[in-house]
């Protein structure tokens, strides 16, 4: 008898847009590229499919009816880490630092293109997470910056004994500059080692995810005890003091 090969489950895609035509359309691209797809017209909606669904990508309108994708995001953000990206048919720039301030990964405005939008999302799936299960590296010790503790091996972030919940990318960005104490990292070196050197976008997508780590972790842009801003470059990891 021939063995069966294993199957491999798809990976889950959740598309929110009251467009319907355009989120039929972005749902098609990602069937694919091999996503299992569910479309949702609206926040009320969304939230509960969100959580029945536990995607692996919600790419995410801003401007829906009942409740808008900001509020979307943050609920999404209280019981799934998975990638979002926001779509806007608004450029202001106050309306990309909310939405990326509540956990998005990336944003694209209205119009663009399915294929850059698809390029975006194959950026994000393409990120490294824990070492495959075959492969067994030596464990890497966790870093420690005063009472800040990053442990890359399990992904997990503590500020004096306390687990601080952080989305993938903000947890990829402060372990860039954890791994490299006393080195200034710029906004694209960080953009290479988080999103990858393919990334095509605004690099001042950090400036908004770094605000969000200050935030979580109890800093301020003005004591900067863990994430220092190093004036027209970048930024390094602090000391804790």
């Amino acid at each position: 008898m021939t063995p069966t090969a294993p199957q491999v489950e798809a990976l889950r895609a959740v598309v929110v847009d009251d467009e319907v035509a355009l989120a039929r359309l972005v749902a098609g691209y990602l069937e694919r590229d091999g996503f299992a797809v569910s479309l949702c017209h609206d926040g009320s909606s969304a939230v509960e499919l969100l959580r029945e669904v536990d995607p692996d990508v919600v790419i995410l309108d801003l401007g829906l009816p009942g409740i808008d994708g900001v509020e979307v995001c943050r609920q999404l953000r209280t019981f799934s880490d998975c990638y979002v990206v926001m779509l806007t048919a608004r450029a202001e720039e106050v309306d990309t630092l909310i939405g990326l301030s509540v956990g998005a990964d990336d944003y694209i405005t209205k119009p663009f293109s399915p294929r850059e939008l698809m390029a975006r999302v194959g950026v994000l799936m393409r990120r490294p997470r824990r070492a495959p299960s075959h492969a067994s590296p030596p464990a890497s010790p966790a870093l420690e910056v005063g009472a800040l503790t990053v442990d890359v091996e399990a992904r997990e972030t503590h500020v004096g004994g306390r687990r601080i919940d952080l989305t993938r990318t903000e947890f990829d960005i402060l372990a860039a500059l954890a791994s490299r104490p006393g080195s200034v990292l710029s906004r694209r070196a960080l953009i290479d080692a988080v999103w990858g050197p393919g990334w095509v976008g605004d690099d001042h997508l950090v400036d908004v995810h770094v605000l969000h780590v200050r935030q979580k972790l109890g800093d301020t842009a003005r004591e900067q005890r863990y994430v220092r801003t190093v004036r027209g470059i970048g930024y390094r990891i602090g000391t804790g003091t």
